[in-house]
């Protein structure tokens, strides 16, 4: 993972110092992430349970329709979740706002475990999901605004480690527990959560709130400590007091034009807030559109339908490969950039979705070589999504928008990802599913979602700008002086000439190659 460089404004931008104190602390938010992947990662295994089927079934069967309840209604509760981050996260502040989200998402816990009907278990899952939703929207926000600028990408991009750890020990605890007769084999698993709230609830009130969050309330002094708990530098040191005055001079910037609305999220300016509004709302939306979520919320129905004997471990190894692809992502993104690898991680995912459905449509249940290929087929899809789409949509949406309007922009970006992933986890049994009322595709639904992949190159190609290595303010000079075909050239420029926010006067000088530009597109 590259160091700290000496060029450019940023927080820990400087070599001398030792941000590795602010790094851990930044790094320890992303534990929210456990709940989002625990709180998806559960229903897969939880829906083929017997003793759930016989409690919120009819006949010992979950039909079609309540299948699509129970799973979509946490999206639905996201939606709202990540919609209502945006005034919490204005007015209580991020850290505030994400110990709140705490209290929101252990009250849905409660109702799931405690339900003895199905109306109880889906309004638990609602308010869940409300919980998961201003988590996914929060905790993406405070790592952008407080982690260095050289490691940015991997320390918001543990965001998606932790959401892949959540699945993963939602897939270890539902196949310890699969076998149980009586309620607690699902009750288990969903109670484990209450850990999970609490470790991140006690956590946060030993986190700083973000600098630019008290500089946004005029908190000037309170914005020196807290980049100095960050950083470990002292309050009078100058490469400090220089992050707070470009901090300040973009904000400043940005509230003479007014832009502080919804509706300024979507207003055609010099700063380009639509396109990056639109950036952020799309590439939540091809996140879910890559069709993962179809593997963690039915996979183990998938797997059972396709012949597989033991889903459940198939399920715990599509897990275990998710969880250890999203490390060399995390890494990838500061070195390689946030461009080539969703390119190239698009690419390899749309090949392999092709596969997938070309060899599930030409083989039987019953060969077993043809399971083993569907199944490593899988697994490199999931490797690539982990290591590219997973982790870097979320460092994407955390940096690419203006601290007035940052909160308001995350929020319909993080709202995008779940309004997606609600249509899809609804309809989902409706395409596959054979029967009555429902279309059968089974296998042939990844000719779908290689065809969203494909799509994924296209966004990718002409949306998407290269940030790598810029300090938040000077993405808005990237915004402002270049366009995402042109970014990569731009950001070099901003790096070798050392350009601030405050100094800024139009586009930089000349070229300069940076030595780690080996994979920019």
């Amino acid at each position: 993972m590259p160091g700290p460089t000496a060029t450019g404004a940023g927080i820990g931008a400087v070599g001398r110092k030792n941000p590795f104190l602010g790094i851990v602390m930044v790094a320890f938010a992303a534990f929210g992430g456990i709940l989002f992947g625990y709180d998806t990662g559960t229903i897969s295994g939880i829906l083929a349970m017997d003793d759930f089927k016989r409690t919120f079934g009819q006949s010992g069967t979950i039909s079609t329709s309540r299948t699509s309840l129970i799973v979509s209604i946490l999206s639905a509760g996201t939606f709202f979740g990540a919609l209502g981050g945006a005034p919490a996260a204005d007015v209580l502040g991020r850290r505030l706002a994400i110990i709140m989200s705490c209290v929101v998402f252990v009250l849905g816990v409660a109702l799931q475990t405690g339900a003895g009907n199905l109306a109880t278990f889906i309004v638990g899952r609602f308010f869940a999901g409300f919980g998961v939703g201003l988590v996914s929207m929060l905790i993406p926000m405070y790592q952008s605004e407080c982690a260095p600028k050289w490691i940015r990408g991997a320390v918001v991009g543990g965001y998606q480690f932790a959401i892949t750890i959540g699945i993963l020990l939602a897939n270890v605890l539902n196949n310890a527990t699969q076998n149980r007769q009586n309620h607690s084999a699902w009750q288990i698993p969903i109670s484990i959560q209450f850990i999970w709230a609490f470790i991140l609830f006690t956590g946060m009130f030993f986190l700083p709130e973000t600098p630019r969050w008290l500089i946004k309330r005029g908190r000037i002094d309170d914005a020196k400590r807290s980049l100095s708990r960050l950083t470990s530098m002292p309050v009078d040191d100058p490469e400090l007091l220089l992050e707070i005055e470009d901090i300040a001079a973009s904000l400043k910037q940005e509230e003479e034009m007014g832009e502080n609305s919804y509706l300024d999220c979507f207003k055609f300016t010099h700063n380009k807030i639509f396109l990056r509004t639109c950036t952020g709302i799309l590439i939540q939306a091809w996140q879910q559109l890559t069709g993962i979520n179809f593997i963690f919320y039915y996979g183990t129905t998938f797997f059972k339908n396709a012949g597989i004997s033991d889903a459940f471990l198939i399920s715990i190894a599509t897990s275990i490969v998710n969880v250890f692809m999203t490390i060399p992502g995390m890494w990838g993104i500061d070195k390689f950039g946030r461009r080539p690898l969703l390119l190239y991680g698009a690419i390899v995912m749309c090949i392999c979705e092709y596969l997938v459905a070309i060899v599930g449509v030409t083989i039987s249940i019953n060969n077993k070589s043809g399971q083993q290929a569907l199944i490593a087929l899988v697994c490199i899809y999931i490797a690539a999504f982990a290591s590219t789409w997973g982790p870097i949509a979320w460092v994407i949406t955390g940096e690419i928008f203006p601290l007035n309007v940052r909160a308001k922009a995350m929020s319909l970006s993080v709202a995008s990802n779940w309004l997606w992933n609600w249509a899809i986890s609804f309809a989902t049994p409706y395409l596959v599913n054979v029967g009555p009322g429902n279309a059968g595709l089974e296998v042939k639904v990844f000719f779908i979602w290689g065809s969203t992949c494909l799509g994924c190159v296209l966004f990718t190609y002409f949306c998407v700008p290269e940030t790598k290595g810029l300090s938040l303010e000077q993405v808005d000079l990237l915004y402002q002086n270049s366009t995402p075909l042109t970014s990569v050239a731009y950001r070099r420029e901003l790096i070798a000439n050392d350009t601030h926010v405050g100094r800024a006067s139009g586009a930089a000088g000349g070229v300069h190659d940076a030595p780690d530009e080996k994979m920019d597109v």
